[in-house]
C-alpha cells in the first residue's frame, strides 16, 4: 500500500501569523502524531505573493487558511484558491464584514495592527524567549543582539537578574566565569557598557554555594566552597571586569530588583536616556 504524503497547512498574513498559529496549533493538539505540516506565509503584501502559495498548496493538496485583513489581497485569495479550487478557510473576512455592517464603520485594513498595539507585550515576551535561550553561556554568536550581558562566578546571581531584566523587556544573555575554562572571544567584542560583571561578599558567596550543595544532594567541592579558592576566584572575576571596562555591580547584601535597577541605570545613561 502506497504511503499517504503528510497534507499540509498554508497560514498566509499580513503580520506575522501569529493569530492563524495559534487557531492551528489548538486544533492540532487534538491530533497528537504531528500529521500535519504547517507552513506560515507572512507579511503578505502582493498579490503575486499569494499566487506562490496557492500554487504550492495547488501542487501539495493543502489548505490555505486566511488572516489577511486587507481587503483587496482576501479578496483576491479567495477568488484565486475557488478558481483552482484549492480548499481555503478565511478567518478574518466574514468577521470583518459583520462587525462593520453593525458598527457602520469601515476597518483600517492594516496588518500586523494588533501587534504594533501591544508592542511592549510582545517585546516582553521577546526578551524572556532570549534570557532563556542564552541563559548560563548558551549561543554566545547571538550576545550582540542583547542590550545587556551579565558575567560573575557560580551563584553570584545571574539568572535570576536576567530573568528579572526580562520581565522588564531588556534582552539579556548571561555567562558563568568557570576556572580555568576559556571564555568566548564574542565577549570582548562587545562593547564594555553592556557588559556587567557581578561580584558579592566572598563569605556570602560560600554560604549560597553550601546551601546549594545541600538542595541538590551534591558531594561537597573542596575548591567549590573553600574561602580561599572563593576569594581568588572573585578577585580573578574583579581583574576580568576591570581590565575589560565592563560595570561591575556588587551584589552582596543587595535584592534582584536593586541589582536590575543599577543596571537598567547604566544602561540608560550610556544610551542617553532617563531611567524610570
Amino acid at each position: 500500500m502506497e504511503e499517504q504524503a503528510t497534507p499540509s497547512i498554508f497560514i498566509v498574513s499580513g503580520g506575522v501569523g501569529a493569530s492563524g498559529e495559534q487557531l492551528i496549533h489548538t486544533m492540532l493538539a487534538q491530533f497528537p502524531d504531528d500529521a500535519v505540516n504547517v507552513v506560515t506565509v507572512g507579511n503578505i503584501r502582493q498579490s503575486e505573493q499569494i499566487d506562490e502559495v496557492l500554487q504550492k498548496a495547488l501542487l501539495s493538496d493543502g489548505l490555505i487558511v486566511s488572516t489577511l485583513v486587507d481587503s483587496h489581497l482576501n479578496n483576491h485569495l479567495n477568488r484565486e484558491a475557488a478558481r483552482l479550487n484549492v480548499a481555503s478557510f478565511d478567518l478574518m473576512g466574514p468577521l470583518i464584514q459583520w462587525v462593520s455592517q453593525k458598527t457602520g464603520t469601515e476597518p483600517l485594513g492594516q496588518p500586523g495592527l494588533y501587534r504594533k498595539l501591544h508592542r511592549v507585550y510582545y517585546d516582553r515576551v521577546a526578551a524572556i524567549d532570549f534570557a532563556m535561550a542564552h541563559d548560563d553561556g548558551k549561543n554566545p554568536e547571538d550576545w550582540p543582539q542583547a542590550e545587556a550581558v551579565i558575567v560573575g562566578v557560580s551563584r553570584v546571581g545571574k539568572t535570576p537578574l536576567s530573568l528579572y531584566l526580562a520581565v522588564l523587556g531588556w534582552k539579556v544573555a548571561n555567562y558563568p566565569l568557570v576556572p580555568q575554562l576559556a571564555i568566548p572571544s564574542t565577549l570582548f567584542s562587545l562593547e564594555p557598557h553592556r557588559v556587567f560583571g557581578l561580584t558579592i561578599d566572598p563569605h556570602a558567596l560560600v554560604n549560597f554555594r553550601l546551601r546549594r550543595q545541600r538542595h541538590i544532594g551534591a558531594p561537597g567541592s573542596s575548591s567549590y566552597t573553600d574561602p580561599v579558592a572563593v576569594y581568588e576566584e572573585i578577585q580573578d572575576a574583579l581583574k576580568l571586569f576591570r581590565q575589560n571596562g565592563f560595570t561591575v555591580i556588587n551584589m552582596t547584601n543587595k535584592t534582584i530588583e536593586l541589582g536590575a535597577d543599577e543596571i537598567i541605570h547604566h544602561l540608560s545613561q550610556s544610551s542617553g536616556q532617563t531611567s524610570t
